[in-house]
């Protein structure tokens, strides 16, 4: 299994990412949306180097000329809710891939940080021999993307797999690898953080993405 990790090479995803992670910045939420946004289109770029393409002759005004085109035909599915805005910028790029949604939430217990990770809603097309792109800004543990994986599963077994996150635990990359088919999926990382505390949350992270992007909600959901 690929892992790509981009805080390998600094490049402009370091400063999104310094922006995601500053307590200040982070009281901007529409800023917060715009820099998980540009992470997307940053790795959409680089995922789509690994596509295959086909030759395609383009009639212009002053003759023929040969371009590559796409062939893979890629489904782009998202982890509501935190996912929606790295899913756009991945949109932007793939603009005509098909979509597919998950719900996957942590229901915590009643005593201490134990919870589990339910998965209650799915919308995909079929993704047999597709590629397919799963996108989620946080990667604790990697039970959630597992679930969804299993979930999206019901519509068929893709060609190939790419598993795109901002910020991943060591202990979720771990889990990813030997969780997922490894001959078939490549995991994108903006940054690996080593910590993971008791409530399960990234240290040092950037917090709750979904609370950054949209609002804190109740519950603890």
């Amino acid at each position: 299994m690929e892992i790509i990790n981009f805080a390998e090479t600094p490049s402009l995803v370091s400063r999104y990412m310094l922006e995601l992670r500053d307590v200040n910045i982070q009281k901007d939420p529409m800023r917060f949306r715009r820099n998980l946004d540009r992470i997307g289109e940053v790795m959409a770029y680089e995922i789509s180097k690994t596509l295959s393409y086909n030759k395609v002759e383009v009639q212009t005004p002053l003759g023929t000329a040969v371009c590559d085109d796409i062939a893979d035909k890629v489904v782009l599915a998202t982890i509501l809710r935190a996912g929606l805005p790295f899913h756009h910028g991945f949109l932007s790029y793939f603009d005509r891939a098909e979509n597919a949604f998950v719900s996957a939430y942590r229901r915590y217990k009643e005593k201490g940080d134990s919870f589990d990770v339910l998965v209650e809603y799915l919308a995909s097309p079929s993704i047999e021999g597709k590629t397919l792109i799963i996108v989620d800004p946080m990667l604790a543990t990697g039970s959630s993307m597992e679930l969804a994986f299993e979930a999206l599963k019901l519509k068929g077994e893709p060609a190939k797999i790419h598993v795109a996150s901002v910020i991943a635990s060591r202990k979720s990359v771990d889990y990813i690898s030997s969780h997922f088919p490894a001959e078939k999926t490549s995991v994108w990382i903006g940054a690996i953080d080593d910590e993971v505390n008791s409530h399960s949350y990234i240290v040092p992270g950037l917090g709750d993405a979904g609370d950054l992007a949209y609002g804190e909600k109740q519950d603890g959901n």
